[in-house]
This record gives C-alpha cells, sequence and structure tokens, in this order.
C-alpha cells in the first residue's frame, strides 16, 4: 500500500494552497471513494479538479473536470496542458506517489498545469469542451429528463 490519506490530504492541501487563492477555486473537498483512492477536491468557475491518489498502486492524478446541462468532461491536467500548447512535451511532470517525497514532486508539475489551464476552461463552456476533448477526455451525456 502507498501513502496514508492523511499524509496525501496535508500534501494536497499544501500544494494547492497559493494557486487555489489566485484562481478562487474552493477546497479540498474530501471524498474518500473507496478503500482503493482517495479523493481531493477543488473546484470554481465551473472546473473542478480532482487530486485522485491510486492508494494501491501508489500513484497521483489530477483530472479537471467541467459539466454541462447536456454531459461532463473529464481529462488529466497533463493531457489538457499538452492540447492547450502551454507545456511543450508529455513526461513534464510525475505521477508517483509512493512516498511523500514522490507525491510532492507530483503535486507540484501537476498543480502547475492546473494553473497554466484554468484561464482556458472556465470561461466559455463550449470551448473548453472543445479544448478538453481535444485533450482526449472522457465524456458521459447526461439523460435527459422527463
Amino acid at each position: 500500500m502507498a501513502l496514508g490519506t492523511e499524509a496525501f490530504f496535508g500534501e494536497v492541501r499544501a500544494a494547492f494552497a497559493d494557486v487555489a487563492e489566485r484562481l478562487g477555486l474552493d477546497g479540498p473537498g474530501r471524498a474518500e471513494v473507496d478503500r482503493h483512492l482517495a479523493v481531493a477536491t477543488y473546484s470554481g468557475s465551473g472546473v473542478t479538479y480532482n487530486a485522485v491518489l491510486g492508494l494501491w498502486q501508489g500513484d497521483i492524478e489530477i483530472h479537471a473536470c467541467r459539466a454541462t446541462a447536456w454531459s461532463e468532461c473529464k481529462v488529466g491536467v497533463e493531457g489538457l496542458a499538452l492540447a492547450a500548447g502551454v507545456v511543450g512535451r508529455r513526461g513534464g511532470v510525475t505521477f508517483g506517489a509512493r512516498s511523500v517525497r514522490q507525491l510532492r514532486k507530483s503535486l507540484t508539475g501537476q498543480v502547475r498545469c492546473v494553473e497554466l489551464v484554468h484561464p482556458l476552461i472556465s470561461g466559455e463552456p463550449d470551448s473548453a469542451l472543445r479544448l478538453m476533448r481535444a485533450a482526449g477526455a472522457r465524456e458521459w451525456r447526461k439523460p435527459a429528463m422527463r
């Protein structure tokens, strides 16, 4: 098993502190999805960022999520930063979280991606969704209300 959830939530809070304040993000929301994942959330301006820790795999990934009236999109922030052209190449961030040192390094790079992409996906929904789709987002259509 990788890091415990208390260390994870503390490190996410520290990594996001300045960026969350500058971008007007609320958080951290805290949810342990199941015994395999821990999730910390930050949200604002129509975007939610989920920092997801794989408790058994020892990895971390921050997903950008955007919901509209008709769908929900989710994509990793590194892929989003690449599609937006704000980072030069894949592999610029790490995903390891088997130690506090690895977790900090991974969070630092991924939170930097959040900082770079937030202005691009927090605005007009159609252009945000186009960028997220270009980055390979997973998208779910919401069921029609009857």
